[in-house]
């Protein structure tokens, strides 16, 4: 236009556009070189709504005129009730200051002089800013040095309002867009090609030919994509903190795959071939696996032809019979060499831990985060897979008192319990045995898993003559206190509302 460019009202109103939809159109030409942005601050003077009233009824200071007349006490010439009294009382002392008034005794008379030409102007300026709402250009307004000064001292001061201001600066920026010589070189290309433009080929143009009628719109495939922001999992982030705190306090990390022989994963934790744990209902077998391809990695595997494990196999079967290094009776009953090799899906972290036995340092520490799989009824509280952190020390020096210890801290700083108890309990493989259970919130008492100090029939088939204390603690129950999860299933929820969005952090 006129101005050098055009408006993002006049660009709406030109293009049938809502005017910030032609604001971001023209803001993406202007990324694309084709349009030019130029952004001017424009100041506007307006009435407050003590500039209105005064526009009306008459500025102090010639209302005060008005009162004085022939004649008045100095007390009728403030008589403005609609005014408080300190700007009253401001009026009255500028104009005598000025001396514009003259105050005998208590007697008050006008004075002629051209003083009151700046007061007469600010009331005409007054006159017409009522009737501009928006107010009016500054830099169209006429103002004589005198008026400027009047107007500047009546606006509000920047340490804020003090009330009563006749006037306020309403600042605002303007931008217009003009063409670039590029973008004027497209403009020319458009002319010249009223093709409309597209920029999806459907289905619908290849089947009718229309694509040989409409224009593409290009595409920058070197521009930079989009900032994507995210966070982490929370449960996953629980989980590496529980790692980072574990490794911060010295352990080491026992790892071992998720695929495993009964040989670690049961009988060599001193489970009895007999056991109920050991029936299908309980754990996950791998199908076909002990009578796979011969050769195949998984019978391989199976067949320990790797040295831990043909040396570990007879030592346990041994233990089993009651002719084992520890000195134990066993469970008096034959061994069966051929299953201790089948493969299963690992059901408990002690797995680890009976594979690490053999490489365990005197002392050392270590633990493991295992994924197992076990067969459960699914509830707030079970699933039929989860997580277990995973943990043995080994020490001359060991006692009950030190697991005891370890089980509280993580009960408190990792589960963030504010109740944890210890409950007697058995398990095969330690003695003796304890349960820790914490308080949820919501559900009460939960148990969080069993720890206890390995039995001779564990160690001495490994080579270990020493205490080893160890420890297999749900990771998925010491979250739902942690993250404040009233059922397990929300930890691995892609339901957000339902899942993810209940976790709060502490």
């Amino acid at each position: 236009d006129g101005a050098g460019g055009a408006t993002p009202a006049a660009l709406a109103a030109a293009a049938g556009l809502r005017p910030e939809q032609a604001q971001s159109a023209a803001e993406a030409l202007v990324a694309r070189g084709l349009l030019a942005r130029d952004e001017v601050v424009t100041a506007r003077l307006a009435a407050t709504d003590a500039g209105r009233d005064q526009a009306a009824r008459g500025v102090p200071e010639l209302r005060i005129r008005g009162l004085v007349g022939d004649g008045a006490t100095v007390q009728a010439a403030q008589d403005l009730p609609d005014l408080d009294r300190a700007a009253v009382g401001a009026a009255f002392g500028g104009l005598k200051k000025a001396g514009l008034l003259r105050v005998d005794g208590q007697a008050v008379q006008v004075a002629p002089g051209p003083g009151w030409a700046v007061h007469e102007a600010r009331q005409a300026l007054l006159v017409r800013l009522a009737s501009a709402p928006d107010g009016l250009d500054e830099a169209t307004l006429e103002l004589d040095a005198a008026l400027r000064a009047d107007v500047e001292a009546r606006l509000p001061s920047k340490r804020g309002k003090r009330g009563g201001e006749p006037f306020e600066r309403l600042e605002a920026r303007v931008r217009r867009y003009g063409p670039t010589p590029a973008g004027a070189a497209a403009l020319e290309d458009l002319v010249d090609d009223d093709r409309p433009e597209v920029a999806q080929l459907t289905p619908a143009l290849l089947k009718d030919g229309g694509w040989r009628e409409v224009r593409f719109r290009p595409f920058l495939a070197a521009a930079p994509a989009p900032a994507a922001f995210a966070r982490r999992n929370p449960y996953r982030a629980f989980l590496d903190q529980v790692k980072q705190t574990l490794l911060g306090l010295g352990f080491e990390e026992m790892t071992g795959p998720l695929v495993e022989t009964e040989l670690w994963n049961t009988d060599a934790l001193f489970l009895p071939q007999f056991h109920p744990a050991r029936d299908i209902h309980d754990v996950y077998f791998v199908r076909d696996a002990e009578r796979g391809p011969a050769g195949g990695p998984a019978h391989a595997f199976a067949r320990g032809e790797d040295p831990v494990t043909r040396d570990a196999a007879e030592a346990v079967a041994r233990e089993h019979e009651g002719r084992g290094a520890s000195g134990s009776r066993g469970w008096a009953y034959d061994f069966d060499r051929q299953r201790t090799l089948r493969l299963v899906l690992r059901s408990q972290g002690t797995a680890l831990s009976a594979r690490w036995l053999r490489r365990a340092q005197d002392p050392g520490k270590y633990f493991g985060m295992a994924r197992c799989f076990r067969y459960d009824a699914v509830d707030a509280t079970h699933a039929p897979d989860f997580f277990q952190v995973e943990g043995i020390v080994t020490s001359e020096r060991t006692t009950f008192r030190h697991l005891l210890g370890l089980l509280e801290l993580f009960a408190r700083q990792v589960a963030r319990s504010d109740a944890v108890k210890f409950v007697p309990a058995y398990f095969p493989f330690t003695e003796p045995s304890v349960e820790v259970h914490i308080r949820h919130p919501q559900l009460g008492w939960i148990e969080l898993g069993g720890a206890g100090i390995f039995r001779p029939e564990v160690t001495r088939p490994h080579g270990v003559d020493r205490p080893v204390i160890a420890w297999g603690l749900g990771l998925d129950r010491m979250a739902m206190v942690a993250l404040g999860v009233d059922d397990i299933r929300h930890l691995f929820t892609n339901n957000l509302p339902e899942g993810l969005a209940t976790l709060r952090a502490r």
